[in-house]
């Protein structure tokens, strides 16, 4: 992939310095600073910066599943005036991550165009890839994390004592369940796919696709039983598999090449698809046409750079998960739609 090295962008082509034998491993993300509501230690004990309004910004693409996460949870929690966000253009260009109406970072930085000019500006000799979603501090000019993971958890409560709004996706006595769905779920399916579609050798390929619809029959079954995968509320869990789904039918099925079966095929995933796609807020965070114009106007993947009119899907058609008990987000211990 395009990267920096020592703080200077060398242009390259996408995932290229993530194969290994033939094999993708994805490159740790670097930068995990925290935020808390005072500033009071992170949970590992390290530093933290304090929730304020306005002083934090999310730069992102809606053909990143993982910066998805940090949209969806920005709506779920009501951040929308307390951490802008700015989106780049669908298509990974030779400069990386651009924006066309170049964002204003903050008087520190100013305004920029390309994703790597943050990076540099947090680390004047940064060496690696240059990836969305940043969760950036204008006040000091610097990136605070670049890790999805760790950029959900901030959000979902960090703020809460700026905008009152108190659902917790990620509520203490259902922590097991959900870490454990998250680690099957990260390695098989939302990377799972990422195995699949970079892919250099058969064996990676074949092994890759094994695993992911190894998962997706067993998440068939858990949520042909469960309302959600933690139970009868709505987690984290249940938002960082949405990511793959809905990008699903529509681009990894095709450009990846994971082609066993459809989510479509699947009734229970597909109906909780819809529902997740439908929860209030959501279809803004997702933009099938930034998806799909992505992931196939890649010369890695899809050398003719064609993007395909189909498939035909509607994610607004009803879905049947109320036939399963759920009591939607927990918030302060009492559940909320």
């Amino acid at each position: 992939m395009p990267g920096l090295v020592n703080g200077a962008w060398v242009k390259g082509p996408i995932a290229a310095s993530e194969i290994k034998d033939g094999a993708f491993h994805r490159e740790p993300t670097r930068f995990r600073r925290w935020i808390t509501a005072d500033g009071a230690p992170a949970p590992d004990g390290t530093p933290a910066l304090p929730a304020e309004a306005g002083r934090y910004h999310l730069y992102v693409a809606y053909l990143c599943p993982w910066a998805s996460r940090t949209l969806i949870f920005r709506t779920l929690k009501g951040l929308e005036g307390v951490v802008g966000v700015s989106v780049a253009e669908p298509v990974i260009g030779e400069n990386g991550w651009t924006f066309t109406e170049p964002p204003d970072a903050g008087p520190r930085v100013g305004r920029f165009q390309h994703l790597h000019q943050l990076y540099t500006a947090s680390d004047p000799t940064y060496t690696g890839k240059v990836s969305v979603p940043v969760l950036w501090d204008r006040k000091d000019g610097r990136i605070v994390n670049n890790e999805s993971a760790d950029i959900i958890r901030i959000l979902n409560t960090a703020f809460d004592g700026l905008t009152g709004n108190t659902l917790d996706l990620y509520p203490e006595p259902l922590r097991a369940e959900i870490d454990a769905w998250n680690e099957r779920i990260y390695v098989t399916v939302n990377n799972g796919v990422y195995r699949a579609g970079f892919a250099k050798t058969q064996a990676s390929y074949d092994e890759a696709v094994a695993a992911l619809f190894e998962t997706l029959d067993a998440l068939e079954q858990r949520l042909s039983a469960s309302r959600y995968l933690a139970g009868e509320f709505l987690t984290e869990a249940d938002w960082r598999l949405f990511v793959t789904l809905v990008r699903f039918d529509v681009a990894y099925h095709g450009a990846f090449k994971c082609n066993l079966r459809r989510i479509e095929d699947y009734p229970a995933l597909s109906n909780t698809l819809r529902e997740l796609y439908q929860w209030p807020g959501i279809r803004a965070t997702v933009n099938i046409e930034h998806i799909k114009r992505g992931y196939y106007v890649n010369p890695a993947i899809n050398p003719t750079l064609i993007v395909p009119k189909g498939p035909l899907i509607d994610l607004d058609r009803p879905h049947d998960r109320h036939r399963l008990p759920g009591r939607g987000i927990w918030a302060e211990k009492r559940p909320l739609r």
